[in-house]
């Protein structure tokens, strides 16, 4: 397994639609292996293919309380959203040390294959639908700040590409 490097807004990658997955083999196995690591190691919930520069349609998370129960989704499709909607506070591994409130379908239910090519149908809500929501935004080349004002997106595109700048 091997930590891989995690593109950072405004990086013009994090925009690409990502395509879906023809074949789980050997290398999709080694990309979600290497992802859980990558995102266990940057304290993540959740880390799309599109994020570490693969654009497949490739997502893991660990919504879980002892950070023990890693999901993967190859191929993701929402097929239902709630019209109930909540609000809460989100950050990205690819927007570090950025949180802010974005409005999302309170349930979902998603259908994806597993790591084995196996298909699978998931009902989500809380933490877990935004989650879901918020990768799966990424695999359609979209950053959780392209929700916010256009103010505020700008002061948050500032202060990264400073931080790039200076060097942290």
């Amino acid at each position: 397994m091997a930590k891989l490097d995690i593109l950072r807004y405004p990086d013009p990658k994090l925009q690409t639609v990502a395509k879906p997955v023809q074949e789980i083999d050997a290398r999709i196995r080694t990309l979600v292996a290497d992802m859980l690591e990558t995102m266990y190691d940057s304290n993540g919930i959740g880390l799309a293919a599109t994020q570490v520069n693969v654009h497949e349609r490739v997502v893991v998370m660990d919504v879980s309380e002892n950070r023990n129960e890693p999901m993967v989704l190859i191929n993701p499709t929402i097929t239902w959203m709630s019209a109930e909607r909540i609000k809460g506070e989100e950050g990205c591994l690819s927007v570090p040390g950025i949180y802010d409130g974005v409005e999302r379908a309170a349930a979902i239910k998603v259908t994806a294959q597993d790591v084995e090519g196996q298909p699978q149908e998931i009902e989500a809500d809380g933490l877990l639908a935004v989650c879901v929501q918020h990768e799966l935004d990424h695999l359609m080349g979209k950053v959780f700040v392209e929700y916010l004002s256009i103010l505020k997106r700008g002061r948050i595109k500032t202060k990264l590409l400073k931080a790039l700048r200076d060097g942290e």
